[in-house]
């Protein structure tokens, strides 16, 4: 049997669970060429494409027409190739590119093809309308009013025919799939119609008379006969048109001046094929709102200016007419190419059917438009082309008095193919809001996830009623039609984009069985949409892209965390990957220098780490900018420690999100702590984004026989980042750091520079007052003179160098004067010797050692020493706190000054740490340690220890160490912040101990102390 995962994983892709078999199959012609044809051939075809060829001419309008499609065919290329890579299930186009291009792409198309959708059912319904009031029924008779009468009937009537088909589709789905077929036999008889009413002109063109008055059409209105005068019985009478223009009947009546001067002539509407009219109707003629519809080539007297009397029965264009806006207007009827494979769930074989489907559909659409536009010019005259509502045809349809046998071939066809395609869209849009709430990317959508106990969406339907509301209320087809177009390109470039993208990155699982696609296809059609969108209306274009991006942000930043191994994804992984590859060649300039930190945490015993104020401290220091790596050690083997590990990343991870760290983590198993950091520092990061300055903190408990993280490792993790010629910073009194949320009112950042080490020392302070914490403090640089030195002149030096390097800070030179060195600091270097020597001495096994450990301690407490050590603490932390760097300088200058070398690696600063109270206690790992360092072949007795004398060096050393702190503590006791040069560790490891007995000695008293050793290298520069 499987193992319970694979059952699981199998059951759920099996279709029989799903229900699929039972449900009645679909083949290529019904489920996807059918609904393809149906979506595409519709409301604009009926309604405006005569109008849009009148208005643009033959040329322009094949023109629109090839663009369009081409923009669609290559689109449904790309949708083909998307489909064929795997099983598309319900969501059809919404799926096809949440799962290609990631959830946030996914969702904001996926909402802008909802929206398209819904405005396209509010089209279709606003066209069954206009069919409706103009040509099948009535007219408002009164020129005055007529087109607030109208614009309101189309509301009223809009909304009561929306109710009508939401209850339709409220009630079942079914009804609208099987009247689906009924409204496609409409479609394709009325084109059928159409085709043989062109034949029928050929040799016999239909009567239809239109009266010009001069060279402007007559709105065949308020009268019948067109003339001036009506001969009958042998008596002459004034026409009822002469009435409209004159003030009586009478012949002497005063008329209009043009109707005065111009002849009333009578043209036939549709001459036919052979007439030759198709010359006439090459060309565009685009005019503004409100202008006559002229016939051209016609004499016409013209006349001043006159007064647009509204109550004279012109023919007048209802809006400016220019060639991008007939582009905005005519894009909505290709739309529909998404109808098959948004059935993908209901195929036979969706692979197989849906490209083959949607570009034969697409094919034949195009064919027929663009036919259709060649047949309108050659058969029809321009004015009635022109004539958007068939005014000169008393209202009629121009495209259904061309049809043969009967113009309400289109009258009904037209109305039941515009009522099918709105159905399909109230039924499409809601399945596509559904879907995408069910997927949960957009949070305030869930509710429209719920709906009937089978599944249908009732609240979806409800929110898509009021969409398409808005758009009925608008009530012009010319102003709703743009908005849908928008939301559709956005949606077709989006599509073209998913494929371009994963066919670039030729990722394994691009594997799509529609071979007949190539990236650059798709990358013209995407380029297509947008320059679309943008010629049909650039202000609707920066809309719907604002609203597009506004949804992008938002599921970004509220949304669902999906990983549906996206093409995003691996477009950001590419990216990265040449990117890393551009900066693999050399270290970076001084100018491009920033703190690349890898911070070193320790962690408990239950994997959580022990000083999380260091990540707000990294967080404060970096600002988002640049590289952090958030590095740890366990102790053990990577076998039995796996899980401890995994845990240990979680807690990290969790921590860097609540500091707000940006960064990776990397988590390191080794057999000892030691090997583990040294191994960070060799190995972490990649190429050339690798870390060059590490951060930790001060190892407190550094005495304590129980800490791990021993002195040892700290020392050594000090020369490890020295050879790799890494910063250093150690954090003292790490805990004591301010969080991201607190603020300091004022304060000061001192900086205690006594080594010129790269410039850190100054860089550090610009950086965290960037940060809001320490926003609001001033830096303040200390640098430390000897007696003999020219400390005005230091001072100007220094002020001049900070003005170059742009940095706003008060510059102090303190002067150290040498004095005698005092009986406290003779007491403390001998204890630290003593401590030492004695270590040195015993040559005993490791039990004896331990328990002369515990005697030592013994004897500690009662000697004079011991009280000796027990006092200096107490004194010293009287002191202030910001005084830690002066000390360590100065330790490392007299360290220096003994054994003759001014080298200025030695003084190199490193990194702040935390501090710790000095209890000079004997350790067990100290003892480990001083066994191998002992240099005397013969035990002498503890009587020898006692009669030391201290090291002279070592005296001089703890004497300015002491002698630093207290200046520090001088100056610095109320600043916020106090950087300090590190001194770095004595070349023989022998006096490491010592080392680390200096640091605390320098920095104690102190808060918050940043210990900085530089890397030598210039991380500062005064050029730009």
């Amino acid at each position: 049997p499987l193992p319970a995962p694979w059952k699981q994983h199998g059951s759920s892709q099996n279709p029989l669970s799903r229900g699929f078999l039972p449900n009645p199959r679909m083949g290529t012609f019904i489920g996807v060429y059918l609904p393809c044809l149906q979506n595409i051939l519709g409301v604009i075809l009926f309604l405006r494409l005569t109008w849009i060829v009148g208005v643009a001419g033959v040329l322009e309008s094949f023109l629109i027409v090839s663009m369009c499609c081409t923009c669609t065919m290559l689109t449904a290329i790309s949708m083909s190739a998307i489909a064929t890579n795997g099983v598309v299930p319900a969501g059809g186009s919404y799926y096809m590119i949440s799962r290609s291009l990631g959830p946030e792409f996914g969702g904001a198309v996926g909402l802008c093809f909802y929206l398209g959708t819904t405005f396209a059912g509010a089209m279709y319904i606003l066209g069954t309308i206009e069919i409706f009031l103009v040509s099948a029924l009535f007219w408002a008779e009164t020129a005055e009013g007529e087109a607030a009468a109208m614009l309101h009937n189309m509301r009223v009537y809009g909304t009561c025919t929306l109710v009508l088909m939401a209850m339709v589709v409220f009630v079942g789905v079914k009804y609208v799939n099987k009247l689906a077929l009924v409204f496609l036999a409409c479609v394709v008889l009325s084109i059928l119609a159409i085709y043989a009413g062109v034949v029928k002109t050929a040799f016999d063109p239909p009567d239809i008379p239109v009266c010009l008055l001069g060279n402007r059409t007559l709105s065949r209105r308020g009268f019948d006969i067109c003339a001036k005068f009506h001969t009958a019985n042998n008596s002459t009478t004034p026409t009822a048109l002469w009435g409209l223009f004159c003030n009586s009947s009478m012949p002497s009546a005063t008329c209009d001046e043009y109707f005065a001067q111009n002849n009333v002539t009578e043209i036939q509407g549709i001459p036919g094929v052979a007439s030759g009219v198709l010359l006439d109707n090459l060309w565009s003629a685009y005019t503004d709102k409100g202008a006559f519809v002229e016939r051209k080539g016609t004499p016409s007297v013209p006349v001043p200016e006159e007064s647009r009397a509204s109550g004279l029965p012109y023919v007048l264009t209802d809006i400016m007419t220019y060639f991008t806006m007939l582009v905005g207007i005519y894009f909505p009827s290709v739309t529909g190419i998404m109808a098959g494979s948004n059935r993908s769930g209901d195929l036979r074989d969706a692979q197989k059917s849906i490209p083959t489907g949607t570009i034969l559909a697409i094919v034949t659409t195009s064919f027929i438009y663009l036919s259709c536009i060649v047949l309108f010019g050659a058969c029809i005259e321009g004015v009635i082309l022109r004539d958007k509502f068939g005014e000169a045809l008393q209202g009629k349809l121009v495209i259904g008095m061309l049809a043969w046998p009967s113009p309400w071939v289109i009258v009904i066809g037209s109305f039941f193919s515009t009522c099918g395609a709105g159905l399909q869209s109230l039924t499409g849009a809601p399945r596509l809001l559904q879907a995408i709430a069910r997927d949960g990317i957009i949070p305030f959508l869930q509710v429209f996830g719920h709906g009937k106990a089978n599944g249908e969406p009732t609240w979806a339907l409800l929110l898509t009623a009021l969409i398409c509301e808005t758009g009925i209320l608008i009530a012009s087809l010319d102003s709703v039609a743009p908005i849908l177009s928008m939301f559709f390109l956005m949606c077709y470039m989006f599509v073209n984009l998913a494929c371009a993208v994963q066919t670039l990155l030729r990722t394994p699982n691009w594997r799509p069985r529609f071979r007949y696609y190539h990236w650059a296809l798709s990358f013209l059609g995407m380029s297509l949409c947008l320059a679309l969108m943008f010629i049909c209306s650039w202000y609707y274009a920066l809309v719907a892209m604002l609203i597009a991006g506004c949804i992008y942000k938002y599921i970004e930043y509220r949304g669902a965390e999906k990983e549906w191994g996206d093409g995003i994804r691996g477009l950001s992984l590419n990216a990265a990957r040449y990117a890393l590859l551009r900066v693999e060649h050399g270290p970076p300039h001084t100018k491009n220098w920033r703190p690349q930190v890898l911070v070193m945490l320790n962690l408990d015993e239950e994997q959580r780490v022990k000083h999380p104020r260091l990540l707000s401290l990294t967080t404060q220091l970096k600002a988002g900018k640049g590289l952090t790596i958030v590095g740890a050690v366990l102790e053990g083997t990577y076998l039995d420690k796996h899980v401890e590990a995994q845990r240990a990343e979680e807690n990290i991870r969790s921590l860097m999100g609540v500091e707000k760290t940006k960064g990776f983590c990397q988590l390191v198993v080794s057999s000892n702590l030691r090997d583990g950091m040294s191994h960070l520092i060799q190995s972490a990061g990649l190429g050339g984004m690798k870390h060059n300055t590490v951060l930790m903190a001060w190892p407190e408990s550094w005495k304590q026989e129980d800490n791990t993280f021993s002195w040892k490792n700290f020392v050594e993790t000090v020369r490890d980042t020295t050879a790799a010629q890494q910063a250093l910073l150690v954090a003292k009194n790490v805990d004591l750091f301010p969080q991201n949320q607190e603020r300091f009112g004022d304060g000061d950042i001192d900086v205690w520079w006594v080594v010129h080490d790269g410039g850190l020392l100054m860089l550090l302070p610009f950086l965290l007052r960037q940060h809001k914490v320490w926003r609001k403090c001033r830096m303040r640089i200390f640098t430390v003179a000897q007696v003999d030195d020219n400390s005005i002149q230091m001072k100007k030096d220094l002020q001049v160098f900070l003005y170059h390097l742009r940095i706003s800070a008060e510059v102090e030179v303190v002067e150290m004067v040498e004095n005698d060195i005092s009986a406290f600091t003779y007491e403390k270097t001998l204890m630290m010797e003593q401590r030492s020597q004695m270590l040195k001495q015993m040559q005993l096994s490791k039990t004896e050692r331990e328990r002369e450990v515990r005697v030592r301690e013994r004897v500690g407490v009662g000697h004079p020493h011991g009280r000796a050590q027990q006092g200096s603490p107490s004194e010293q932390s009287q002191n202030g706190s910001c005084c830690h760097a002066l000390l360590s300088h100065q330790a490392q200058l007299i360290h220096d000054r003994n054994t003759a070398s001014h080298s200025v690696v030695a003084t190199r600063t490193q990194a702040p740490s935390t501090p710790d109270k000095v209890q000079m206690t004997w350790t067990k790992e100290k003892l480990i340690a001083e066994k191998y360092k002992n240099k005397e072949p013969g035990v002498s007795g503890f009587k020898d220890l006692f009669s030391l004398k201290p090291n002279q060096s070592n005296v001089r050393r703890m004497h300015t160490a002491v002698k630093l702190n207290g200046v520090v503590l001088s100056r610095s006791r109320g600043a916020q912040l106090v950087l300090l040069n590190m001194p770095g560790p004595p070349r023989n490891r022998q006096g490491d101990e010592n080392y680390m007995e200096f640091l605390e000695v320098l920095t104690e008293g102190l808060n918050r102390v940043l210990l900085v050793r530089g890397s030598g290298r210039e991380v500062v520069t005064i050029y730009s």
